[in-house]
């Protein structure tokens, strides 16, 4: 009698990887004065991209219950609105707004992400149990709390990055996003070890989405609200094992069905590092442009050479463009343009505008913008190339560099001086630089959403490490709201 399909019916251990990111939720000890001054930075540079984000009709028309009339008082809050809702559909709101614009932080190792898409489940989970918690007459999490989660996201976020490539078998970054927010929150909401290791298998099953909503010819507005969903989705499996819902043991390891041999080609994961705070403390913020990370130097060289270019653009023959083979595999395209998704991750559009019009905003991805028959005109012109350096100090964790250089070149055989820049203004080698540009970032964009009054308390609520950590979550979230 054939054998085939019969397997052992004995439940193995659980898989080393999910048992690590448990032991590092539940026992971990953050003492980096370093990463929690960062991930206030992170926190306000957050909601920054969040009230950014509020300008726009397509991120307005996602807010809100995803049945119109079932909001939930009591729930959770979204800053920036008056929502209360259940704290996955709040989840999900917060992680789309942060997310929607393209300019919150960046990590880039072999697998690239955004790990403060993280905090829409984090703010929003922790503002649901806080008021629950005072309602029963018990004490509500500090802002520390919150902190310590994002931390500990960005770390499981990251370091699963770094050696173990998604987008190469095509599967999203955000896959990364459920994971560490699936962790994170089952810990917050209470969760035992063992329910972070269950919640934890539960988000690898789920597997991930596709990458194909960022890469023509489908990009689309997907890619700005898939992280809220990853969001949307950790908060619910982190609720559903603390009500009972079981975990697998070899969700990643089993043979056949297990993530590994479906999803990533029969390999197992390859760590550089154990956890710690080294994610957050490396953190990338984009902080001057709303552009696809691979791309800020090259905007920052386009701006540099715009004094020099803007009055002879009908005299440019060829522009070359140096990046890494990551940002050549990912914003290279060219043809047309069909969308905001489309241009913000085309790195000859987000070169060609600066190099016009000495500037790159949110607003520059609009149809009206991407009218201008100069824009097309100069992307026909330009060549891009892997250059080997770039990529070489992309890959160097002393370095994490994110080098582009950009050379103009004139049709009467004159040319501009070759700009480049490995380290972006937001790069952790620039932080003296960066911050009080991200500082001013954040004041904008709270300025131009609240009245003066609530702006002066959201300044003030994170203007100082110290208060911002002893403050309650409820009384924190409090001066988000509208």
């Amino acid at each position: 009698m054939s054998q085939i399909g019969i397997r052992a019916a004995v439940r193995p251990d659980y898989d080393q990887v999910l048992v690590d990111i448990a032991d590092y939720v539940c026992n971990y000890e953050i003492d980096s004065d370093e990463a929690y001054s960062t991930a206030r930075y992170c926190l306000m540079d957050s909601l920054a991209c969040s009230m950014l984000a509020m300008k726009f009709p397509g991120a307005r028309q996602l807010l809100g219950p995803m049945v119109p009339g079932s909001e939930m008082p009591g729930g959770a809050r979204v800053p920036g609105t008056a929502f209360e809702l259940e704290p996955a559909q709040a989840a999900f709101n917060l992680g789309m707004l942060i997310r929607y614009l393209d300019f919150n932080d960046t990590w880039l190792a072999a697998e690239w992400g955004h790990p403060s898409d993280n905090l829409g489940a984090i703010l929003c989970t922790a503002d649901y149990l806080s008021r629950r918690n005072v309602a029963q007459g018990k004490a509500p999490l500090t802002m520390k709390d919150v902190l310590t989660a994002m931390i500990k996201a960005h770390e499981i976020q990251g370091i699963l990055a770094l050696e173990n490539s998604f987008n190469r078998v095509g599967l999203d970054h955000v896959l990364l996003v459920r994971v560490a927010s699936t962790a994170v929150v089952t810990r917050i909401l209470g969760g035992t070890h063992q329910q972070v290791v269950d919640a934890v298998s539960n988000a690898w099953i789920d597997g991930g989405a596709l990458r194909l909503y960022r890469h023509a010819p489908n990009t689309g507005s997907r890619k700005s609200w898939a992280a809220g969903d990853a969001c949307r989705r950790a908060v619910t499996l982190a609720l559903m094992v603390l009500r009972g819902e079981m975990g697998y043991p070899s969700a990643l390891s089993a043979d056949v069905w297990g993530f590994y041999d479906v999803l990533f080609k029969g390999k197992e994961f390859k760590f550089q590092r154990g956890y710690g705070s080294y994610v957050m403390e490396n953190v990338l913020f984009k902080i001057s442009f709303p552009a696809e990370f691979h791309a800020q130097t090259a905007v920052e060289c386009a701006m540099q050479l715009h004094p020099e270019v803007k009055d002879h653009l009908q005299d440019i023959e060829r522009i070359t463009i140096e990046t890494q083979e990551a940002g050549g595999r990912i914003i290279d395209k060219t043809g047309p343009l069909d969308n905001y998704a489309d241009r913000d991750h085309c790195i000859q559009y987000m070169v060609a505008v600066p190099l016009i019009l000495g500037e790159l905003t949110a607003d520059s991805y609009n149809d009206e913008v991407a009218a201008d028959p100069r824009i097309d005109a100069l992307r026909e012109k330009m060549e891009v190339r892997e250059n080997d350096g770039f990529t070489t100090d992309y890959f160097d964790p002393e370095k994490r560099a994110i080098g582009n250089a950009i050379q103009v070149f004139f049709s009467d055989g004159s040319s501009t001086k070759r700009v480049e820049i490995s380290y972006p203004i937001g790069h952790r080698r620039r932080r003296a630089e960066g911050i009080p540009v991200l500082v001013e970032k954040f004041r904008s964009a709270i300025g131009d959403h609240y009245s003066a009054d609530q702006t002066a308390r959201i300044e003030t609520a994170c203007s100082d490490q110290a208060v911002l950590e002893s403050t309650a979550v409820t009384d924190f979230v409090a001066e988000t709201v509208l």
